[in-house]
């Protein structure tokens, strides 16, 4: 691939027999089906990618990595903003009504988890109390105030939206940083980490 494979990509090609020893019966007969796996937050050796493989159910999660020799496809979460004509659950509801917020804010933005998944693949992986996850490309400081703003008017959507700031330096809850705490949680690779502003998360908490 001739781009790096971001969190929250969907990337197809991973075959069964790529797969450590001890991954579980169901992990396999996903690969075997030709599921995509996500690529999540963590580090590999050179040559690879951390991916996250999803069951039938919500407890099947499996984190691996994945060669990226083997990457035969890629969709990213920006691919698949545009609403299917015929979705009726809450969550792909709440993806049409807040699409023009999103566009608006003329930042690169796309719907994850079980929301992305089913709209990348086909598979009918959403129920009646799925959430909406979302992320928000934010390569620039994103202020307390507009957080606040943004959260307000997702709030009106048809089902829980979570959405995730995508900094340079990792994600933040748009939630949290919209929140009156003055640390909030920054994921990245190396892991989890309270900071006092995303864009320039040096410190670690004591």
């Amino acid at each position: 691939m001739n781009k790096t494979p971001k969190p929250h990509d969907l990337l197809w090609g991973f075959a069964p027999d790529q797969l450590p020893a001890d991954a579980p019966a169901w992990a396999r007969l996903a690969m075997a089906s030709g599921h995509p796996v996500v690529v999540r937050r963590a580090h590999c050796i050179p040559g690879q990618v951390a991916v996250g493989i999803r069951g039938t159910t919500r407890d099947q999660r499996y984190g691996t990595c994945m060669p990226l020799a083997a990457i035969q496809r890629r969709i990213t979460p920006e691919q698949l903003t545009t609403p299917p004509a015929t979705g009726t659950w809450p969550a792909l509801c709440a993806l049409a009504e807040i699409k023009p917020l999103l566009d608006a804010t003329g930042q690169p933005w796309g719907p994850t988890g079980g929301v992305g998944f089913q709209l990348a693949t086909g598979i009918a992986v959403l129920h009646a109390a799925s959430d909406l996850d979302l992320l928000l490309r934010a390569p620039n400081p994103f202020s307390r105030q507009q957080a606040r703003e943004l959260l307000a008017a997702l709030a009106a959507a048809s089902c829980r939206v979570d959405l995730q700031l995508e900094t340079p330096a990792g994600a933040v809850a748009l939630r949290e940083w919209a929140g009156p705490s003055a640390r909030v949680l920054l994921k990245c690779a190396e892991g989890a980490r309270l900071v006092l502003d995303p864009w320039q998360a040096l410190e670690r908490a004591a």
